[in-house]
């Protein structure tokens, strides 16, 4: 039988020779984010502030690994054994400590050693695709001290263009450390932070353990504690404790039991109003049952908690708001909030459904409120921390009822400038927010405040192609300068209801607008393309203008 094995071990002794660790190349590329390596950074620091013996964990990697050899391959864990290799590179070239800067280039790469017959070599080896760039610009001394000096545009792989970024920024981040703030980084992610290393020598079973280990399978949810504990406090009140259970179910196949267990993670928001520090059962039961309802008080946070906060999570999932009058509007702007990458506007959005539950005009200028900020914070891509931070100080705003008026709504000069410069900017380069912003402006040129896209599949294009042929008329009306200027931007974009077509994004523009843009796929639903149907020519000087309109109109919609 394969032995399995499983221990905590410390990161001084996770980078040493006892791994080498390796990825294997049916492994997908490295695809962390520059929000979560600065969340990563952010969770460390939030550690070193708490407490200076408490140990910190990193979670578990999945190893297939014989005991008396360092080879590993990484099954499971590469995005985190990757941006911790950034981060200790980053630490390396930051510090002037010649002793300490040793320490940390061990850390990252094995010397070698003749008495130990050790071949110098990099700790952690990515894909073979990718092994090269990371150890030029990481793992090598000194590495990334020159990432300025390297443009993303020529990196060749989504990978390497992930490690530029998430290395940039932990570098800017780390930049403004002090020397000793710095050490004390180093010595916390030597001395007590940890990871759980499963190994098992058989790669079949390796990858059992990884299956098993991200199943969801039906264990008990912090939400079924909950119950226990809530009804446990009826018992000498059975009528009472009947009921409650029978609501409790109710919501619970009303919402899912996966979107049932996502409530509880809002409610503790709600409630709390600060960031998680701790796990959720028991957050939840301290700082809310217990704080507030338990004991005597559990048929209370079923009716006026459960119940109210259920319904509201269904309407905010389902975008199914309903009212005499403008609950369209109300829908619409839940459907947008959907959108975005990220679910921490629902505690804000809960709050004002269940307080508010039947003032559809109040709702609109709430989520209208919101909608502006939670896509203000998206577009300049603030992260994870400084994010929930916001709506930490607007649910407590709210709950000492500023209402409308709360001040974390508003966007100061420089969060208002820093929003349009990245509406001005080469809005095409950036994934996650460019086919955001491009629906809500379409919705404004077109008047369409409550309008609803139902197209199976929307796409971001180029009217001015990427790649122009040889011989074009792209290349006779612009210059490469001219090109490189406007290719990305806002007035040269466009949505389609249809998939990519290679050869016809190159097209003449008058063959371009009535091949590709126009045809029978019913593109010109979206009012930007049939603006650019409706234009007679494709040139900088039109781009300009173009420019300028789109972005002055997304302005005025934001309030910029």
């Amino acid at each position: 039988m394969r032995k399995l094995e499983a221990h905590e071990v410390a990161l001084h002794k996770v980078f040493c020779a006892d791994y080498d660790f390796r990825i294997p190349r049916y492994q997908r590329p490295y695809a962390w984010e520059v929000e979560q390596a600065e969340q990563l950074l952010a969770d460390l620091d939030d550690a070193l502030q708490r407490d200076g013996d408490e140990p910190y964990f990193l979670g578990s990697i999945v190893l297939v690994k014989e005991a008396d050899k360092a080879a590993a391959e990484v099954i499971d864990g590469q995005q985190r054994l990757t941006t911790l290799t950034i981060l200790l590179a980053v630490l390396r070239d930051l510090t002037d400590d010649g002793e300490l800067r040793g320490e940390l280039a061990r850390m990252i790469a094995e010397p070698g050693s003749k008495m130990l017959a050790l071949e110098p070599k990099p700790r952690l080896t990515l894909r073979e695709k990718d092994s090269d760039f990371f150890r030029k610009h990481v793992q090598d001394d000194g590495a990334t001290s020159g990432l300025d000096a390297v443009d993303p545009s020529y990196v060749p792989t989504d990978a390497q263009r992930a490690v530029i970024a998430n290395a940039s920024a932990l570098r800017r981040r780390l930049a403004t450390w002090t020397e000793e703030q710095r050490l004390a980084l180093t010595r916390m992610l030597s001395q007590r932070t940890f990871l759980v290393i499963v190994r098992t020598p058989d790669l079949v079973s390796a990858h059992r353990i990884f299956s098993v280990m991200n199943s969801r399978g039906l264990d008990l949810s912090p939400a079924d504690i909950f119950k226990s504990l809530v009804i446990g406090d009826l018992e000498d009140d059975p009528k009472a404790a009947e009921m409650c259970a029978a609501h409790w179910e109710d919501a619970e196949e009303a919402l899912g039991r996966a979107d049932f267990a996502d409530l509880f993670m809002h409610l503790r928001m709600v409630f709390v109003k600060e960031r998680a520090k701790v796990e959720l059962l028991k957050e939840f039961d301290e700082l809310v049952l217990k704080k507030n309802y338990l004991p005597g008080r559990a048929k209370e946070f079923v009716t006026e908690v459960l119940d109210p906060y259920a319904a509201a999570y269904g309407v905010i999932r389902d975008f199914d708001y309903s009212a005499p009058a403008g609950a369209e509007k109300v829908n619409a702007w839940l459907r947008r909030l959907d959108q975005l990458d990220n679910s921490d506007w629902i505690p804000p959005a809960l709050w004002a459904l269940k307080e508010h539950p039947n003032d559809p005009v109040w709702l609109d200028h709430f989520f209208r409120a919101l909608e502006r900020l939670a896509a203000s914070m998206f577009v300049r891509r603030i992260y994870t921390t400084p994010r929930l931070q916001r709506y930490e100080a607007l649910l407590k705003e709210l709950a000492a009822g500023h209402g409308l008026d709360a001040p974390a709504f508003r966007l100061d000069d420089e969060e208002r400038q820093a929003t349009r410069d990245q509406l001005d900017g080469d809005i095409y380069r950036e994934k996650k927010t460019r086919r955001y912003v491009l629906l809500r402006l379409d919705e404004v040129l077109a008047d369409a405040s409550g309008a609803v896209y139902v197209h199976p599949l929307v796409t971001v294009e180029h009217v001015l192609p990427q790649n122009p042929t040889p011989g074009s008329q792209w290349l006779t009306d612009f210059t490469d300068d001219e090109r490189e200027l406007w290719t990305h931007r806002l007035g040269n974009l466009v949505l389609l209801t249809r998939r990519k077509n290679s050869e016809a994004q190159n097209y003449d523009f008058t063959v371009k607008k009535a091949k590709y843009f126009g045809g029978k796929h019913g593109t010109t639903t979206f009012a930007l393309t049939g603006q650019v149907l409706a234009a007679e020519q494709w040139t900088p000087a039109h781009l300009k203008e173009r420019q300028e309109y789109l972005v002055t109109r997304l302005c005025e919609e934001w309030g910029l």
